[in-house]
């Protein structure tokens, strides 16, 4: 058996920060102790570093099928473990979309022949698939992905009824894109009178404002606590989304939530400023906004 021993690591791991010792056979973590001793193991110094179990990463977009030349599972999921994510859970907005449970099949099906980490399928919702979501099994995926907000492809579910019907019936966590596509519109039509087709760049996180994404947050907090919903809002970019939701200070809370959110590092690292150096290259839905929203959002990670 294949034998590697880490030395003098600063590990991290459930909810500790600690130096230590890890002592690896074949494909499993044997020991985790100070000083262990291993003659016949291959050694690795890691004095200095940190060790850290694989990341999950729980939003990616691999294109696979139907959008391969931007990238596939078999690529992106490469890329993901050299960066030391282990385990990835892919969103729905491919070709054809993944809104049928054998579209998500066939995922699984092409995952399991090429994939190098594990992995996990949205299934998508539109405003007419109801009963393919009523029929998933929740062993079969790791949420719904509802776009309560349009950005790419045309998966927007705006009908009401249909809403409340996913957050009423869905057997598993939903996750939402929340920007109120009607607020945007018409702060696009109100760009295009002032500015004509050569709308600068810095106006984008002014028409995909902070008042569209807490319109459209605030409705699907408000339909989870509703239907006693597991909900899970993506990307958040505003310090008034913020307080429709509680911190939680140890895993024991965090457990018995059924509302959580996140932020992504981009909204981290930058603020409207960086539109004029950086253009569209930040450009993305839900927009980069003002420095006072970044640093809510760095304050909220930290707590």
């Amino acid at each position: 058996m294949n034998k590697l021993l880490i030395k003098n690591a600063t590990l991290v791991n459930e909810g500790r920060i600690y130096a230590s010792d890890v002592l690896i056979e074949g494909e499993r973590i044997a020991r985790i102790a100070p000083d262990i001793e291993a003659p016949d193991a291959l050694v690795i110094d890691a004095a200095g570093r940190h060790l850290i179990p694989g990341m999950i990463d729980d939003q990616v977009h691999f294109r696979e099928p139907g959008l391969t030349h931007k990238g596939t599972i078999a690529s992106e999921s490469r890329a993901a473990v050299a960066g030391g994510t282990t385990s990835f859970m892919e969103m729905p907005n491919v070709n054809p979309q993944t809104t049928t449970l054998d579209a998500l099949e066939a995922k699984y099906q092409i995952a399991a022949n090429s994939s190098v980490a594990n992995y996990s399928f949205y299934l998508g919702a539109t405003n007419d698939n109801l009963a393919e979501i009523k029929r998933l099994d929740p062993k079969q995926s790791c949420g719904v992905k509802v776009f309560m907000g349009s950005s790419t492809g045309n998966m927007l579910v705006d009908n009401q009824e249909t809403l409340a019907a996913i957050f009423r019936e869905s057997p598993v966590m939903i996750v939402t894109h929340c920007e109120d596509t009607p607020t945007i519109a018409k702060a696009e039509e109100a760009a295009r009178a002032k500015w004509g087709e050569n709308v600068p760049m810095g106006e984008h996180g002014r028409i995909r404002s902070d008042e569209a994404c807490y319109k459209s947050s605030s409705m699907a907090v408000a339909l989870a606590k509703k239907y006693g919903a597991k909900l899970h809002v993506l990307h958040l970019t505003s310090a008034k989304e913020l307080s429709l939701f509680t911190a939680s200070h140890d895993l024991s809370e965090l457990k018995d939530k059924n509302i959580t959110a996140e932020v992504c590092v981009h909204h981290l690292f930058f603020n409207e400023a960086d539109y004029e150096t950086q253009g569209s290259l930040i450009k993305c839905n839900p927009a980069v906004k003002s420095a006072a929203d970044q640093q809510a959002l760095l304050d909220a990670v930290r707590n």
